[in-house]
Formats: structure tokens, sequence, C-alpha cells
């Protein structure tokens, strides 16, 4: 069993690395962690390139998701982005919080700050900031957002409960995060679970998705809602990497579940006596935890 600095300095190591990958290669992998498949398609992120906001040279083909979509940000909103890479999802927040609001990416990796400053310098914001630390440790202070975004981060830290702590402590009360992520339903193979390219692949450092609503829910977050989800598919290509032929198709036949999800949760306020988005608000498909559709 690796300790949690060793998975930190798996996932730092290969984060690096991606930091100098082109966007093709890193999309045809596990959150551009491993050997690309053959397979000509995306194994887990969503579209930007019609996003409004979207900068090119910040898009490293990572991602599971397309948090910014549904994070509700408004005008002048301070946002957080967690594990921020090249500064994808924080030039769609800054787009949306306009030049009245700030936006803040913090990201463990040098490569990855090195490479969001030179695109935000090359944009000219003034408003978007990229800090280096960890996220269960963040260099911010208490009470400081309105909105905390992160698109497939949490998944690769160990301690995601100290994640999701730093989180609630970070937002202002009333303020609100929506986080896009990996969780399973089932178990990995051993083998799948103890590989140290897959965990930085984002899939063997997933957990249970009810486990996951738990963090949140045992932290204080109140109005926990799925706003997306959709099931992730790896290709035999990469599977035959860690498992023998037979395996395979036991896997792909068998009930362990790899899905995205899109979580949204308030941290509470005193002053405010209902949530801020409700369940009507949900668009067509999505689910909510109470519902007992997850």
């Amino acid at each position: 069993m690796r300790s949690e600095t060793e998975l930190k300095n798996t996932v730092k190591e290969r984060y690096t690395k991606i930091a100098e990958q082109g966007k093709a290669e890193n999309a045809a992998s596990c959150c551009g962690a491993t050997t690309p498949s053959n397979k000509v398609y995306n194994i887990m992120m969503d579209d930007y390139s019609e996003v409004e906001g979207y900068v090119s040279d910040a898009d490293l083909g990572l991602g599971c998701g397309l948090p910014t979509q549904f994070a509700r940000i408004s005008k002048g909103d301070t946002v957080i982005d967690l594990g921020s890479g090249a500064g994808n999802d924080c030039f769609v927040a800054r787009h949306e919080t306009g030049p009245q609001g700030k936006v803040i990416g913090i990201d463990f990796t040098p490569s990855m700050i090195h490479k969001a400053r030179l695109n935000v310098e090359k944009s000219g914001f003034n408003n978007v900031e990229f800090r280096e630390g960890d996220i269960d440790d963040m260099p911010v202070n208490d009470n400081v957002a309105d909105v905390v975004v992160s698109n497939c981060v949490l998944n690769l830290v160990p301690d995601k409960q100290k994640v999701i702590a730093e989180i609630y402590r970070v937002l202002q009360p009333g303020g609100h995060f929506s986080i896009s992520d990996i969780v399973l339903m089932g178990h990995l193979p051993p083998s799948l679970k103890e590989d140290a390219e897959m965990y930085a692949g984002c899939i063997a450092g997933a957990i249970q998705k009810s486990e996951y609503l738990d963090h949140i829910k045992n932290t204080g977050f109140e109005n926990i809602i799925i706003q997306k989800e959709k099931p992730i598919v790896i290709p035999d290509d990469i599977l035959a990497k860690y498992l023998p032929e037979n395996e395979v198709a036991e896997f792909n036949e068998g009930e362990t579940g790899i899905f995205s999800i899109s979580v949204y949760a308030e941290k509470p306020d005193a002053k405010i006596s209902k949530p801020k988005l409700n369940l009507s608000e949900l668009q067509e498909g999505h689910c909510d935890p109470r519902s007992g559709c997850c």
C-alpha cells in the first residue's frame, strides 16, 4: 500500500509530463495519464470548444465533465478552481464572473502553474491568478469564495474528506460548489486499484459513489444534487495492460460501474432560509440523491 506522499508524488510526476503533451494525446487516455488508446474517441472529457470564455491553449484534454456549466456563477463572484491545470475552467469561470469578479486557480504541479500563468498573460486578464499548493491545504483564507469548481481532481487526492472540508472552509456562508469527478459503483479488480498509472489516470483513486456523497453531507453541506451523470467506458486495449483477457471480459460484463458525476452543494447560511437551487431548475435527465435515483 503506497503512502499518501507516494501517491501525491505519482500524480505530480504524471501531470508534469501531461503539461508537456498535446491535447490529442491527453484526450485519448484516462485523464491524460495513461498510454493513449487506439480507439479514436475521448474517454472522459466533455467538449469545451463551444463554451463561452474558452481558451484553446488552456485546454489539455483533461477533465471528466463541464462543472462550470452548472456552477451558477454570477457577475462579480469570486471563484476558486481546484486542480486548475493550464487554466481551462478558470477562463470559462472568468467569462461568467466578468471583469468585476475574481478567479483563483490552485494546482500543486509547478509546470501546470507555469503554463497557466503564460496563458493568463497572453489573454491579458488581470482578475485571474494561479496559486501553487495542495487542494487539501489550500493557500486561501477562510470564507473567500462564492463558488468552487473542480474537474476530475478530487479522485486524485488520497484524503478526499479533507479536501471537502477545505472547500467548506474557503466558501462563504451561502456559497456553493459544482464539481465533476469520477466515482464507482462496485469494486475495481485489485490490479487496477493498485496500479500507480491508473491512480494518476483518475480511475484507481476513485471511491464509491455513496461514500463520496456521504463525505459531502457529513462535512455539513446542504441541498446536495447530482446535476449530471454519465458512464465511463475504458477501452479494452487499456484494460489489457492490467488484466488478462478473460478478466477484461468479466470486467466489461460485471456489475462494476465507473461514472463521471457533476455534484452541486451549498454551504449553509443562517440568513438564507431556502436553497439557492431548486429541483425544478434541474435539467432533464439529472437526478437528486434525495429521489433515490443514486
